[in-house]
This record gives structure tokens, sequence and C-alpha cells, in this order.
């Protein structure tokens, strides 16, 4: 990506308060942007609205049997990611 495809993208994260930007210390023309405590926030904010959401559709919708299938298919994907 170049540099100014980059800035048109951070700019509005910065100017949102969500990214900050430190001169890299090994090298003064790069900057290191890293995530704002409020950008940190808002995504934890988001993540836990999609859990509950996530939790009430399954008790809604699946049958007791039908979370117990869930239940057992999720740790076969686990085993799967686990190294």
């Amino acid at each position: 990506m170049r540099p100014q495809s980059m800035s048109a993208v951070v700019t509005p994260l910065q100017e949102a308060r969500l990214v900050s930007g430190e001169p890299d210390p090994n090298d003064g023309r790069q900057t290191l942007m890293s995530l704002t405590p409020k950008c940190l926030k808002w995504i934890q904010e988001g993540r836990a609205a999609r859990q509950d959401w996530l939790t009430t559709r399954i008790s809604q919708k699946l049958s007791v049997q039908e979370q117990e299938k869930l239940h057992a298919a999720l740790a076969l994907l686990t085993r799967l990611v686990e190294d």
C-alpha cells in the first residue's frame, strides 16, 4: 500500500481518536500506530454485544439436543486449531 493510500485510511481513525501514532525509535521515517483506549473499549463492547446476541439466538432457536451437538462440534473445532 502506498503512503498516500495509507494516510487516507489512518487520518480518519486518528481524527476519531481510535488510533495514535508515534515515531519509530529505530527509524524516524516510520510511524508506529497503536489502538487507543477508546478503540479498545469500542472493540470490547462490540464483541460483547455480538456474543450476547449469539448466546441468545442459540438458546432461542436450538433445542437442547442441538445445543449439545453444537457444543460437541466446538470441541472438535478447537482440537483442529490447537497446536
